[in-house]
Formats: C-alpha cells, structure tokens, sequence
C-alpha cells in the first residue's frame, strides 16, 4: 500500500492499523523518517517537499514492485508527504512484514535507499531567510548501489 499525501500521520496508528489481523507474519520492521532542524551548517526551520502526483505514485509503486519481486510474501506500507513540514514531523513511513525478520529487515532497507534516491520528489529546506534545493548525498547513492552489488537486476 503507498499513500503520498500532505497530511502529517502517526506512525504508531500506521503500523497498528497495518498489521491489524495479521497472524501469518512472524516480523515486522518498520522505519519513519523525521524532518531535522539542521542542514549544512543552517539550522532548518521547514521543509518544502514537491512532486507531480501521477508521477510520483507510479515510481514509488516500481519501487515497491521490485521489493516483492526480491521478497516473496513479504507486504508493504509506504507513506510518504509532501508540501510544507517542520523539523519533528514525520516525513516516510516504511513498514515490512513477512514470515522472516531477515526478509523483513532487508526490504525496509532496500526501500529506503531506493525511495531516497528514486522516489521524484523536489526537497527545498527553509534556513532562515533563504531556501535551499536539497539533493540526495553521494552516500544515499552508495546505499542505494550496494543492492546492485548483490547480484539482482536494479
């Protein structure tokens, strides 16, 4: 399940209501990612996250597809927002469930690095009285390509 959306969640309530009635699964792992007060050097006040909505739904729905193409069984929860966010809000949800933890574990990870780098979102991070356009890290890229290195078609 992928949901983009502006509204801000709680994630407690996202995984509680995603593995309500679940007995199959032996592991969930799930991550929520945070906006921070701090960028380069700037202390950050807000984050502006853009995208184009048909757009944005389809790549992370690829994404999504090549985790259950690795993982078979495994069942996924992806929230992702947009538009104006300030430091303390949740910005991704990521929650995997399936028979194994290690499954489990892997998936989240890979969609992750993939949704850091792959997922087209435009990120603008207010500083004060300027806007920075934020672009991925070199390290999120290098992330992202140790999936490759395991042999699987990326």
């Amino acid at each position: 399940m992928i949901f983009v959306q502006s509204e801000t969640f709680n994630p407690g309530e996202a995984l509680n209501s995603f593995m309500a009635g679940r007995t199959e699964e032996g592991a969930v792992v799930s991550f929520t990612g945070h906006v921070r007060n701090s960028g380069d050097n700037d202390n950050v006040t807000a984050l502006e996250l853009e995208h184009y909505p048909v757009y944005t739904e389809t790549e992370i729905a690829k994404i999504e597809t090549k985790a259950h193409a690795r993982w078979i069984g495994i069942d996924c929860l992806i929230i992702h927002r947009f538009g104006k966010m300030f430091p303390g809000e949740p910005i991704v949800f990521v929650a995997v469930c399936s028979a194994h933890r290690s499954q489990a574990f892997e998936a989240a990870s890979f969609l992750m690095d993939y949704l850091k780098t792959n997922a087209p979102f435009w990120k603008k991070e207010i500083r004060g009285d300027k806007e920075v356009w934020v672009e991925p890290k070199d390290s999120d890229y290098a992330s992202r390509e140790n999936w490759a290195q395991k042999d699987w078609d990326t």
